[in-house]
């Protein structure tokens, strides 16, 4: 893990961008929703579980650039074909995403 986010470092966190389904998370985006408040205590209790490597890896994506981020989503979804990736890749969602990082932020 260098200082650049990859792939690689949001693997790890797979589960989370899959805790709501394509679906739900298309329709939060586009209501702009806080989505990290209606998935707070799942996301606190995985937050809890991680190593200090893992916390290193979550400190670099939220202090990530968002567009930076999204390039990443749309890589992980060409490797995957995991629908939230193409979601969150998709440029009209930058407010949902800034959103909700601020959340996170918030919780951690």
């Amino acid at each position: 893990m260098g200082d650049k986010i990859s792939y690689n470092d949001v693997r790890e966190y797979e589960d989370l961008f899959k805790l709501a389904p394509a679906f739900l998370l298309e329709r939060f985006a586009k209501k702009n929703s806080n989505i990290v408040l209606k998935f707070k205590s799942q996301i606190l209790s995985h937050i809890s579980d991680l190593d200090d490597t893992q916390k290193k890896k979550l400190d670099l994506i939220l202090r990530t650039d968002i567009s930076v981020l999204q390039a990443v989503m749309k890589e992980a979804y060409i490797k995957t074909k995991i629908k939230q990736y193409k979601i969150l890749a998709n440029p009209k969602y930058h407010g949902f995403i800034e959103k909700n990082l601020n959340e996170l932020r918030k919780l951690i």
